[in-house]
């Protein structure tokens, strides 16, 4: 069993004593997402495949966050805020916008692309940064960054 599996069953139990409601309904969703992903493609997750679910789980929090403030619903805003801060303990630390703005202009060079070289380049570059960003930074960040490049 991996670290961040038994440091999610650990936390599930602590937050089960504290009588911590929201702490203890993350994380059981985030365990039954990767009990189900592990169900679905017969294989154990390793930490890296947990990041992945952990990651999916807060992007499909930080997008819903838009509808509910469209929607007036300050109740989920501050719910769901809650609950991004808890699955945030869990991923490893994020890159700030400078450093993934250095990983794009590195990978840029290594592709042989020039700043403005045009929207022609930007799956391209987008393909190349993606990997190595995987877990640390968030998508919407690294189009930003290789938007603003090119």
């Amino acid at each position: 069993m991996s670290n961040l599996k038994d440091r999610l069953t650990a936390d599930f139990k602590e937050a089960m004593k504290a009588k911590d409601e929201v702490r203890k309904n993350t994380v059981s969703f985030v365990r039954a997402a990767i009990k189900q992903y592990e169900v679905d493609h017969r294989e154990e997750l390793d930490d890296q495949g947990i990041i992945a679910i952990l990651s999916k789980q807060v992007k499909m929090r930080k997008d819903a966050l838009a509808d509910f403030e469209k929607g007036g619903r300050t109740d989920l805003l501050e719910s769901y805020n809650k609950e991004i801060a808890v699955l945030m303990e869990y991923l490893p630390k994020q890159l700030s916008e400078e450093e993934v703005t250095d990983i794009v202009k590195a990978a840029a060079a290594e592709l042989g692309l020039e700043a403005g070289s045009g929207k022609a380049s930007f799956g391209k570059l987008m393909g190349a940064v993606m990997p190595k960003v995987k877990g640390l930074a968030d998508g919407a960040v690294v189009k930003k960054a290789v938007e603003s490049f090119l």
